[in-house]
């Protein structure tokens, strides 16, 4: 559980640098436009030790771009893609990001996650029921196991996912390893989960560049 509340953290904000670094020229300029009126009083200056702290894009490798920032007191590095296609294409969710990072301070090395832009279910069956709720009690308990969240590379290795709010882990932390080397290998990366009420959304991701994204990283956050 720390695992996930201190890397929960860390996500939350290299994801925020990372919406303002990937964000679009025409939505940059609306915020500079925005950010130009003025105000009744002048916002303060940000210390020089907080601007150096924000994640910044050292380099980018096909469809994964890799960071380097500094979360508490030690450095993070990680690299991250967007989904290529996500579906169905209406389910109205916030962004979503693959997310590997390496905290060499903590000992994390290569720690796996997904942030799918909204509150995920975790599947498997619901034991809550009564006698006059019984047979609808069975009918969400067989739609929640068949939506537990997995990661499949090339839809043949598959990994079972933890979810925690809106972010997904890889549920048994020993593969996660196995789960990056796939990864290197294969072309294309599946997140399949549903949503708390049901709602099953699929993420596909390039693995174009992941490679030379992990070498990068690495380099940037060599081991101890």
């Amino acid at each position: 559980m720390t695992r996930l509340v201190v890397s929960s953290l860390a996500i939350g904000f290299a994801a925020a640098a990372v919406s303002a670094a990937l964000c679009p020229p025409a939505a940059a300029a609306t915020k500079a436009k925005h950010a130009a009126k003025p105000a009744a009083k002048a916002a303060p200056k940000p210390a020089a030790k907080d601007a150096a702290s924000k994640p910044s894009l050292v380099a980018t490798f096909g469809d994964w771009n890799v960071f380097v920032g500094e979360v508490g007191k030690g450095r993070i590095c990680y690299t991250l893609a967007q989904p290529k296609s996500r579906e169905p294409a209406g389910l109205d969710r916030d962004p979503g990001y693959a997310f590997i990072s390496d905290r060499p301070a903590e000992g994390v090395r290569n720690e796996v996650s997904f942030i799918m832009g909204f509150d995920v279910s975790p599947g498997g069956a619901d034991s809550k029921s009564d006698a006059k709720g019984a047979s609808k009690s069975r009918t969400r308990a067989r739609t929640s196991a068949a939506l537990a969240p997995v990661a499949l590379v090339d839809e043949s290795s598959s990994f079972e996912m933890l979810p925690k709010g809106g972010d997904l882990w890889v549920k048994n932390a020993a593969k996660e390893s196995a789960l990056i080397a796939e990864m290197r290998k294969g072309a294309k990366l599946t997140i399949k989960a549903a949503s708390l009420r049901g709602h099953q959304s699929i993420d596909t991701y390039s693995l174009t560049g992941f490679s030379q994204a992990m070498e990068r990283l690495q380099k940037e956050c060599p081991g101890k």
